[in-house]
């Protein structure tokens, strides 16, 4: 500890029925703020990396960062790879020290996507490393005509890729979507539970940014182990700063700035970690 196996985080979540957020941070003042949410909770934390934001920083500079940051917690955390197609990328950050990818092949055939997916699994099993794994592309809210998401594919088509990949989470379509919604949007709740009860892995929810309380909790309890939150973080991180500078015009002070952002961001991460139910469900090695 605090470093731990992604698969002990979310098995965990799984068995006992609460939400593990897994936050997407953007630089190392965003990482420390949610490290520091997760350790005043006692909550275990899964810290994502995006693709753009390892191609910024560079993969062993945001490495060393995070081993650094994550020293000092006692909580169980874990780094994962979000929403990645690049298979070179997938390889580097492995070797590196992530604890889990999500092999994101959403834009290939399924037929594609299952066959690199099963590499993926190979591969991320030499370093100990989870798999999430999806088979449909979640819109951008701002992308969507006429708030309509894409369709889902078939039960049977998830079922099938999930058994043949062994992928140890499953990121469904449900009616969500990245981004911020205009209302809370109509969700296909019962898809988790099926795929639960079928498949008897975790589910991740993607697109969480403005879903509402009691859908978080029936999503979670029906299985919804692993639970993302991208875009709050980017609004309070960026809001935050616009409001600190508002308020004092002319005072160009960073320190007193990044100050204001942490406590921002930090208030963010603890908000949603008391929603998902993990305050309190850390545990000693």
């Amino acid at each position: 500890m605090p470093i731990v196996p992604t698969q002990d985080i979310v098995d965990r979540a799984f068995e006992d029925r609460y939400g593990v957020a897994a936050i997407n941070v953007v630089n190392d003042l965003t990482m420390a703020a949610v490290l520091a949410a997760a350790q005043e909770l006692r909550a275990p934390l899964i810290v994502q990396t995006s693709v753009k934001t390892v191609e910024a920083m560079g993969v062993n500079v945001l490495y060393a960062l995070w081993a650094e940051l994550a020293e000092g917690v006692s909580v169980p955390v874990a780094l994962h790879l979000d929403h990645c197609p690049d298979r070179d990328l997938i390889t580097a950050c492995l070797e590196a020290g992530w604890n889990s990818v999500l092999f994101d092949g959403s834009k290939l055939s399924v037929e594609e996507n299952q066959r690199q997916c099963v590499e993926v699994v190979e591969q991320a099993r030499e370093y100990g490393a989870l798999v999430e794994g999806e088979i449909e592309p979640f819109a951008r809210v701002e992308d969507l005509a006429g708030d309509a998401p894409p369709p889902e594919l078939s039960l049977e088509t998830a079922l099938a890729f999930i058994e043949a990949t062994g992928v140890d989470v499953f990121a469904p379509a449900i009616g969500n979507a990245h981004g911020m919604y205009r209302a809370a949007p109509t969700l296909d709740n019962k898809r988790v539970t099926e795929i639960v009860e079928a498949a008897g892995i975790p589910v991740a929810l993607h697109g969480g940014t403005g879903m509402s309380a009691a859908q978080f909790s029936d999503l979670i309890a029906r299985g919804c182990a692993k639970v993302n939150i991208s875009t709050a973080l980017k609004i309070r991180f960026m809001a935050s700063g616009y409001d600190y500078m508002s308020a004092n015009p002319g005072k160009y002070d960073p320190p007193s700035l990044f100050r204001a952002q942490t406590k921002a961001v930090e208030e963010m991460a603890a908000e949603h970690i008391r929603m998902f139910g993990s305050a309190g469900k850390a545990w000693v090695s």
